[in-house]
Parts: structure tokens; sequence; C-alpha cells
């Protein structure tokens, strides 16, 4: 099979309806950790720490209604400005990747991944450079 590992895969088809980013997070490495000592999930590719960020999907059709897409990024992502007067981020992610698993109950499930994350391009456009 040719296919190893994460399947790369496009924004849109994730998301088709967009998506909204409430949180992100350090990923616990589980095995490190402990007596109460939590340790950061390092990527095993580049070394970098993880980060979880909490992602809203406004699609009435989606399977579950968030989910978390792991970034490998020295810094903590930034999320981009909320909208005006609603507590929503909305958010695209850059280099998505899909890695599906069967969890404890026999079930299928994803594991996502991206390189970065950016506000939607439409957004931006709409808005404008901001005045500095």
């Amino acid at each position: 099979m040719a296919i190893k590992g994460a399947i790369p895969v496009a924004f849109g088809d994730v998301f088709p309806v967009g998506a909204f980013a409430t949180k992100v997070e350090p990923v616990s490495d589980f095995e490190a950790s402990k007596g109460g000592q939590q340790v950061q999930a390092r990527d095993k590719a580049s070394g970098l720490p993880m980060w979880a960020v909490t992602v809203s999907d406004p699609d009435p059709e989606a399977r579950e209604g968030s989910v978390k897409v792991k970034i490998p990024a020295s810094v903590v992502p930034v999320l981009p400005d909320e909208l005006p007067g609603l507590p929503f981020r909305p958010v695209e992610f850059e280099g998505l990747t899909v890695t599906p698993w069967v969890n404890g109950s026999g079930r299928l499930a994803y594991s996502f991944r991206a390189a970065g994350l950016r506000a939607p391009m439409a957004a931006t456009a709409k808005t404008g450079p901001k005045a500095g």
C-alpha cells in the first residue's frame, strides 16, 4: 500500500462550512508525566512541542461537534481575532493531515494534525489590513 502514516487533506474537505477555534493548550505526554508533573509531548519527527487547538465544527452534518487539531510549534500558536461582538475565532489550518484509527470502543476515529493555522482568507479579504 502506498499510503503510510498521516494522509494529507484539504481544509475544505474536512471543514466544508469552516471552523472556529476556541482554545490552544499543550498536549501532555502521558508516558513521561508522572506524580502530578505534566510533561509536554514533542513531535517525533521535528522534536517541537505539540499543541492542541480545540475546534468547533458548525456543519450540522458533522459527526463530532468539536475536534482537536495538533500542531508542532516552538511557541504556542496564536489564534486569529474573535469576530466582532462574538466569541468565535474563524480559523483555517495549513498542511492538514488525518490519521484514521480505531478507538477503544471499536469505532473509527480520526486524529488531525496541521503545520500551522491562520485566519480564513475570505475573512482577511473582507476586513482588510489593520490600521496600526
